[in-house]
């Protein structure tokens, strides 16, 4: 047992902390045993604490909170690969060394104990020897030493290969190199013993003619973990034909097969051809393995920097956020389909990673698309994956995001905007768990959750005929409704400095602070953007602004008409700009006869920006041609 905390991210990003017995304090003040100059940390902001095994991490009132895995607690145990957010750091709970960390031992012997020869490499030969150099001194027949030079191409040439479609056809190539044969193709299987992918070759009719294989001989080969010849060779009659398939197997598990055809008399297949195929099998699994490592490892880190750049805390304190993170404490260690409701800017994606950073998935991908940014003809492709040659462009099989996230979480955003066809498939992978790619004619099972978000509500959808209705039942399984920010408005300071730490750390600016007037404008206006709009307002008084403390002149025009009232002489000139303004959209109002898409139009601007400006002056949408406004009575 050796817990740590490891800084991932923030101004504690590479900070290493073995844990020892009693308290470890985390803060802004060099006297704690962590700490940064941060102005999003508290000076002594929280503290972790280790009794034995366990680890618990107590928030001890800091101004922005501590979170853990993105939800915001006071105290909680802590458990292998938490992640604790603290200010501007991201931190990552260990409880033990990973095994890669370890090693056995190395012991040196001297080579002159042995009493056989030894082969040295001198350093006087500056080019290096041929494979048929090597394999011409040893002994045994001329077929043999053939096979073996044959199997050092193969093991030379496919090691660095870094594409599985590639390695097919670079291994079939090798192949009719070794033995005798008139077709060939390499197979590859999925977990349940189907065929994933394969490649072959006619040498004789050439690449035109479709490449019949036996497919309960691969079947055979995946069952019994064995190569098999068929045919002449195996005193049986397959249609005058020699049949050759051996296993490509690493630790007991078959990856895939090498399948080979000949009807020449001269040629068929025997048992040294399949002891050669079976060792080729061995090298090639190993190579394919090693790829698909590779592939997972290229993944994960793709991930894994995805996650580091976003932003992890969900930031408030009032009743209606603490309701929310107690949904997410409940949601999570469920594998519930959720559906979360709620405004543009609300933060309804981070409440997905919440529910999955806090779920037994939390090791798995979680995977995000957002059905609004990609075109209807590519987002089915995009989902379900399609094989190769499905329509054109498909030049490979591509995996779709469903089976990205495989054991893991799928977060479908604006799923209302799913075209009714997509509606139907997806209805369908819900009920069966199992979905089939484009182009593709098998069933794949599926583990996934899902977590589905919109900004519309989907009952009144339903009733205009945009939305399945049993799709709607499936995916409301348990549904969280997001607060708009002009309904928590008590969170506006936090979330500010929250902003202000994060814009300044994105600028590369100093940590500004918030004066009282900005802060009276913030939270008089009511936020149509939410907590995106909030976020983007602080980002521009961080560039904009000349000082060190955000001023009201900072902030966009909208956020000062709604709540500025200067003391200083330039009152007088901002009460004439407001008048003026309120003066043109009343007139515009009585000419269009209170209606205010005829009235932005005759303004020459865009009907959401009069409807705010109308809240903000205080002007009626009601009013008709003549009638003053409740102002002017």
């Amino acid at each position: 047992m050796n817990p740590r905390l490891i800084g991932v991210a923030g101004p504690l990003e590479g900070t290493v902390c073995v844990l020892p017995e009693g308290e470890v304090w985390i803060g802004r003040d060099s006297a704690n045993q962590l700490w940064a100059e941060d102005g999003s940390l508290s000076r002594r902001h929280c503290v972790v604490r280790r009794e034995g095994a366990n680890c618990s991490v107590r928030d001890v009132g800091s101004r922005n909170g501590t979170c853990v895995n993105g939800v915001p607690v006071e105290e909680q145990q802590l458990q292998h690969w938490d992640q604790l957010s603290v200010g501007s750091s991201l931190l990552v709970f260990l409880e033990t060394e990973s095994a890669s960390s370890r090693s056995n031992p190395v012991s040196f012997e001297d080579t002159t104990k042995f009493a056989g020869l030894a082969i040295r490499l001198r350093h006087e030969r500056k080019i290096p020897r041929r494979p048929e150099e090597i394999f011409a001194e040893l002994p045994g027949t001329p077929e043999l030493t053939r096979y073996l030079q044959s199997l050092l191409k193969i093991a030379t040439g496919i090691g660095g290969i870094r594409d599985r479609e590639s390695l097919q056809w670079q291994l079939l190539g090798f192949l009719f190199d070794v033995v005798p044969a008139e077709l060939g193709a390499v197979l590859y299987f999925d977990k349940t013993g189907e065929v994933e992918s394969t490649a072959a070759w006619d040498r004789v009719r050439g690449p035109e003619h479709a490449v019949p294989l036996r497919e309960a001989l691969g079947g055979r080969v995946y069952a019994e973990k064995a190569g098999l010849v068929a045919g002449d060779a195996a005193g049986e009659e397959l249609s005058a034909r020699s049949v050759l398939c051996a296993p490509m197997m690493i630790s007991e598990k078959v990856l895939g097969a090498i399948y080979l055809e000949t009807e020449a008399p001269e040629g068929l297949f025997d048992e040294s051809h399949l002891q050669v195929m079976t060792a080729v099998g061995s090298i090639a699994a190993l190579a394919l393995e090693n790829l698909r490592h590779w592939e997972r490892l290229r993944e994960e880190n793709q991930a894994l920097r995805a996650e580091v750049n976003l932003e992890y805390n969900i930031v408030g304190i009032s009743a209606r956020m603490k309701e929310v993170f107690e949904f997410v404490r409940r949601v999570a260690v469920t594998d519930a389909t959720v559906l979360v409701e709620g405004e543009s800017g609300t933060g309804k994606e981070l409440v997905a990673r919440a529910i999955h950073r806090n779920s037994k998935r939390a090791g798995s991908p979680f995977v995000a698309i957002n059905c609004a940014a990609i075109a209807e003809n590519l987002l089915e492709s995009e989902l379900f994956g399609h094989e190769k040659g499905a329509f054109t462009g498909a030049a490979a099989q591509k995996k779709g995001r469903i089976e990205m996230a495989e054991g893991g979480t799928l977060f479908l955003d604006e799923v209302s905007e799913l075209a009714p066809e997509l509606q139907a498939k997806l209805l369908r992978v819900l009920q069966e768990r199992e979905f089939e790619r484009v182009g593709g004619t098998r069933a794949i099972p599926l583990d996934t959750r899902l977590i589905a978000a919109t900004n519309k509500k989907l009952s009144v959808a339903i009733e205009t005929g945009e939305f399945r209705k049993d799709l709607y039942y499936r995916l409301n399984v348990v549904t969280l409704t997001m607060p708009a920010l002009r309904d928590r408005s008590e969170d506006i300071p936090q979330l500010a400095e929250h902003f202000l730490a994060k814009a300044s750390r994105k600028c590369k600016t100093r940590m500004k602070s918030l004066s009282e007037e900005a802060k009276a404008c913030l939270m008089k206006y009511d936020w149509p953007g939410n907590v995106r709009e909030l976020e983007n307002a602080i980002e521009r008084a961080v560039v904009l602004g000349s000082g060190n403390v955000v001023l009201p002149e900072d902030l966009p025009e909208a956020i000062l008409e709604a709540g500025w009232a200067p003391s200083d002489g330039s009152a007088k000139y901002h009460r004439s700009v407001k008048e003026t303004k309120r003066q043109m959209i009343v007139q515009a109002l009585q000419q269009a006869h209170g209606r205010y898409l005829e009235a932005a139009k005759t303004l020459g601007i865009h009907p959401n920006s009069l409807l705010r400006l109308m809240r903000n002056l205080n002007v009626k949408a009601s009013m008709r041609a003549g009638q003053p406004s409740s102002r002017d009575q």
